[in-house]
């Protein structure tokens, strides 16, 4: 077999990784939590659907995609009242990544996608993607998976606005097609509201379908929640997952082939007068 068949980026040697370079694949960076969701899902949720998109995706296009190890832990402050949650602070959570993406950048990759699978993380990933972008001369996109897929999940969901946010209708449906072993859908219960959402409220709201509201608190989660779910598990299917989980990876790879044939971008600087100080490492 070819190492350019082969999609998983820790399975190959350091001469193959330079045969994936000069291939110019894509490679996918899944980042996720360590975190509650609720008496039905185990910890590894935003960890194991973050990789399993990556992964579905790489199948469907094994040359021109490569996945590498997931980031197992995010910023999870807000929800260390429950058992077993990992919490990272901010910045060590950003410089931490900043380091990987700019190692695969180093090793000659020019398009890494983070694909995120934590709410939390989510600002955070678009801060690390730009100072990649600009401190590297490759290009770093990110997304979290669930924007991927809103459209396909508006068309089979049954739950009404907050069935969505947190151990839900969505991420349930999703581990349900992937891995029904694992979950305890005997145990599931449902709970609408959360530490981002305020039942009835035109103003504070969440929702991976129908997106957040114009104004936003983030309170602590056991202050919002008595089991940890928000939104609406007792109504997640396999039937639901295989749709959700087949459109995504479908998502990645086109996305991926888009950015894969995106001219480089070429740096204009107008400045006439170029201070001497500051010098600023990553703009001068």
């Amino acid at each position: 077999m070819s190492s350019l068949d082969e999609y998983r980026y820790e399975y190959l040697t350091w001469p193959e990784i330079n045969e994936a370079a000069e291939a110019e694949r894509v490679v996918l960076l899944p980042i996720g939590s360590t975190e509650q969701h609720g008496h039905h899902l185990p910890l590894d949720v935003d960890n194991f659907l973050a990789t399993s998109m990556c992964l579905e995706a790489a199948k469907k296009a094994p040359r021109e995609l490569l996945v590498m190890p997931n980031i197992p832990y995010g910023y999870n402050e807000h929800a260390q009242d429950f058992p077993g949650t990992i919490h990272v602070t901010y910045e060590h959570f950003i410089e931490y990544c900043l380091d990987v993406c700019k190692s695969v950048a180093y090793a000659g990759f020019k398009r890494i996608m983070i694909v995120d699978g934590h709410g939390s993380n989510e600002h955070l990933c678009e801060f690390i993607a730009r100072r990649a972008t600009l401190e590297t001369d490759a290009l770093f996109a990110t997304t979290i998976w669930t924007n991927l897929i809103t459209k396909e999940f508006e068309e089979v969901r049954d739950s009404e606005m907050g069935g969505a946010a947190h151990a839900c209708e969505l991420e349930t449906s999703a581990y349900l097609y992937l891995e029904p072993s694992r979950v305890r859908m005997d145990k599931a219960e449902d709970h609408y509201g959360g530490a981002a959402g305020s039942e009835g409220s035109k103003y504070l709201y969440v929702d991976l379908g129908k997106g957040w509201g114009p104004v936003k608190i983030v309170k602590w989660t056991s202050s919002s929640t008595p089991n940890g779910v928000s939104g609406a598990p007792t109504l997640a299917t396999a039937e639901k997952g295989k749709v959700l989980v087949e459109s995504c990876s479908d998502h990645i790879v086109a996305f991926c082939q888009e950015f894969k044939a995106m001219p480089d971008p070429i740096r204009v600087d107008h400045r006439t007068v170029k201070p001497d100080i500051p010098k600023l490492p990553n703009l001068d």
